[in-house]
């Protein structure tokens, strides 16, 4: 069944061919060959595919990024769908949302400014982007992505207009905002998701979490450990006036203050917390210690609070490694169901660094709107292609890792000969763009001077 992942990749493609014949049958190739590039060279870079890739062109890739009117939307809800064959309509089917960064340098790529990135844990120039993931058990593929411009590109018009961005994209909006546009898109997609995941950062916004309620979407959310819950309904109310004279009360109070988290958790006795095993893993079973309680929660303006789930989690081997979680889940959802809604938002980091690693999530050489929402379609094609094989080969193969796909791909797909003939004439085509980098380099200089 091995020897067939040469067409079965021929016949994956095939099936995304409509996507592109919004444009020319020459899109269609090169895309393609854009995707074989992602699966088979080693660097991800569009000179280093035209090195492995017979029949491919830097220059056409290049064009096919940046300048090709084929639309990245009907490429990444084709994905979602079939994303959906594989992993949704199921009680542990789950739709995660994280964020991912790439370092950066310069100004002029859409969206780049100096924020936190996440793969060098610090504040960094950089691009950020927002991923849906969807996953069951333990398989997960990248379905969506909006890219975050922070107010320093949406306040200036005439740099959105030098990057490409539609009108229609150039009002602000916060993660949370993309965050909830991709949940709500992916419902109208119809896609069978029975919650949604995600981290403190996303869970700490107030705002966000009561649209997801409001649209009937159960979530569970990470919060941080200065979380304020209510461990009794706090009943809001305008208290009566204290005096005859000045103006009368008219915003809610509690009557009680609200506690942390953390410090709420602190004071629970040890036979609160149960044993739930979540999974087995490859360094064996995943044990943890659940302490669950309804509370309830009020941002001050509501005219009552919510009564949601606090879950909070500590691992059995480091038990001092404690996560902090909210849920609109039923109260009645037994502990080792919201254990396992907590569970899955592992999965879409691991999504997010094996697209890294295997296809090159991170490895654009584009600065432009199009070329970037371009490049994140097709990585997600190949991502749903490494999903599509590791499932097939499940039963006989359950290590099967994106490397070995890759691997498999590169022996029975056609690869340039490298001749020393090839050899030369690669090298001498790297030597002139290196040299002509170093004399426009000289250039520059001296027109400074």
């Amino acid at each position: 069944m091995l020897a067939g992942i040469g067409q079965r990749f021929m016949d994956f493609c095939s099936r995304f061919t409509s996507p592109f014949r919004q444009g020319t049958r020459t899109v269609e190739t090169a895309a393609q060959l854009y995707v074989r590039g992602l699966l088979q060279a080693e660097t991800k870079n569009m000179e280093r595919m035209e090195e492995v890739i017979p029949e491919a062109d830097h220059q056409a890739l290049q064009h096919l990024l940046s300048e090709s009117a084929w639309s990245e939307r009907a490429v990444l809800d084709q994905v979602a769908q079939e994303a959906n064959r594989l992993l949704g309509g199921h009680a542990d089917s789950a739709l995660l949302i994280d964020e991912s960064g790439c370092p950066k340098k310069g100004t002029h790529s859409v969206g780049v400014a100096r924020q936190w990135c996440g793969p060098l844990g610090k504040v960094e120039n950089g691009q950020v982007g927002v991923f849906a993931a969807l996953s069951r058990g333990t398989d997960v593929t990248l379905i969506d992505e909006r890219l975050f411009l922070p107010e320093g590109w949406t306040s200036d018009e005439a740099r959105c207009q030098a990057a490409g961005i539609p009108v229609t994209q150039r009002s602000f909006q916060r993660k949370t905002d993309l965050a909830l546009t991709m949940i709500t898109h992916a419902r109208q997609q119809s896609i069978g998701f029975a919650w949604v995941g995600f981290d403190g950062f996303y869970g700490s916004d107030p705002a966000f979490l009561r649209a997801l309620d409001a649209q009937g979407e159960v979530f569970v959310g990470e919060v941080h450990k200065d979380q304020r819950i209510y461990l009794d309904d706090p009943h809001p109310s305008v208290p009566p006036a204290q005096t005859r004279h000045g103006r009368p009360p008219t915003r809610l109070q509690a009557p009680a203050p609200a506690v942390r988290v953390d410090q709420w958790a602190e004071q629970q006795p040890g036979e609160a917390w149960q044993p739930v095993t979540l999974r087995n893993g490859t360094k064996g079973a995943l044990r943890v210690e659940i302490l669950h309680r309804t509370v309830w929660l009020w941002d001050g303006e509501e005219p009552q609070a919510r009564p949601w789930q606090v879950i909070v989690r500590r691992e059995i081997e480091t038990p001092t490694e404690i996560k902090y979680s909210l849920s609109n889940a039923p109260a009645n959802t037994p502990v080792p169901r919201l254990a396992f809604l907590q569970g899955p938002r592992y999965w879409i980091e691991r999504a997010l660094q094996q697209g890294k690693q295997d296809v090159g999530l991170g490895d654009y050489q584009v600065r432009g709107w199009r070329g970037w929402h371009h490049h994140l379609a097709l990585v997600m094609m190949s991502m749903l292609f490494l999903l599509e094989e590791r499932q097939l080969h499940h039963q006989t193969r359950p290590l099967l890792s994106g490397r070995d796909i890759r691997a498999l791909l590169n022996h029975f797909l056609p690869q340039r000969e490298m001749t020393l003939e090839e050899v030369l004439r690669q090298m001498e085509v790297r030597h002139r763009k290196r040299q002509a980098a170093i004399n426009s380099a000289y250039r520059k200089q001296q027109l400074n001077e």
